[in-house]
């Protein structure tokens, strides 16, 4: 496994992380003990960051998690969990420093730790950025002093909402999702601005929420008709050369050192034993330059998330 510097923090994450999402039953019904065995497999096999959030499973992800990390001595991982954000209605969103301040406390309890590495603030497309600047961020910062969360960042899918609090205000990371990946790499445009101001980029859904897989879009997704039809035509034409979207897709992922660390997410051993050892064989280059060609007419292309003005 190889492992990067994540911005100013010093923390050397794992290039391929652990999303602890699937551990709630976001995706599937999950069975908690393989949820647990699949925890424990990561760390074995050299994954050391872990991202959580309240949000997952309603609660359920960070009490599975806990459970996975009780008998696990604390150096041996980096943990990040998540504020503001509770539910999917616009109700559930809260970036109020009082609930930011609750939050941790409860996350901390349920997870059995005494403090996370990084504490975001969830999806703040959802929220009035002008309170995440001035009230939320400052609020992480109070727990940071408290000791509860080494680090501070927040997450979203807008880069516009990410851009606009990395200028704004002071943060030591940024997660974002579906912005790097085969079909979409617009991620690179805000790396010089993360890169002069010491923050840490977050990648997450190296699969872009699964619409780059043989299964296809879940009918949930929100991607754009197009977007739909161009990922199925890439994972067809892997499938013709009998190969697999979703190994060139982690791999394409994982390859910029610039971008240093990529979450997926699996409450299943095999899976995650599969996406590790991907993580060390070498990317099929010719496979990749067609499969780009493919993508070509789509790229960069994403949706709206969160309120108006944050898009």
């Amino acid at each position: 496994m190889e492992y990067r510097t994540l911005g100013n923090t010093g923390l050397k994450v794992s290039a391929l992380s652990f999303g602890a999402s699937s551990l709630g039953g976001v995706f599937r019904q999950t069975d908690d003990a393989e949820s647990i065995r699949t925890v424990h497999a990561c760390l074995d096999l050299g994954i050391n960051f872990i991202d959580v959030s309240p949000f997952y499973g309603l609660t359920k992800s960070e009490t599975v998690l806990g459970k996975a990390l009780k008998e696990i001595p604390r150096g041996r991982y980096f943990l990040a969990t998540k504020a503001g954000r509770y539910g999917s209605e616009m109700k559930d969103f809260d970036f109020s420093a009082n609930r930011i301040l609750a939050s941790i406390d409860e996350s901390l309890g349920r997870m059995g730790v005494e403090y996370v590495d990084i504490l975001h603030a969830h999806d703040i497309e959802f929220g009035n950025l002008v309170q995440v600047i001035n009230e939320t961020i400052p609020a992480l910062r109070q727990i940071q002093k408290s000791g509860k969360a080494r680090y501070i960042g927040v997450t979203g899918l807008p880069l516009a909402a990410l851009r606009e609090v990395v200028e704004s205000a002071d943060v030591d990371a940024i997660l974002s999702y579906c912005h790097y990946s085969l079909n979409d790499t617009a991620l690179l445009d805000l790396l010089p601005l993360l890169k002069s101001r010491g923050v840490g980029a977050i990648n997450a859904s190296p699969l872009s929420m699964g619409i780059l897989s043989m299964r296809g879009a879940p009918a949930w997704h929100p991607a754009p008709p197009a977007v739909r039809d161009g990922c199925a035509k890439a994972a067809a034409h892997c499938q013709s050369k009998g190969a697999s979207i979703e190994k060139l897709a982690v791999q394409y992922s994982l390859a910029n050192p610039e971008i240093p660390t990529t979450l997926v997410s699996s409450a299943s051993v095999e899976n995650m034993k599969r996406n590790i050892a991907w993580a060390s064989e070498p990317m099929d280059a010719q496979l990749l330059a067609e499969v780009l060609e493919i993508l070509q007419p789509i790229h960069d292309v994403t949706w709206p998330s969160g309120r108006p003005e944050n898009n």
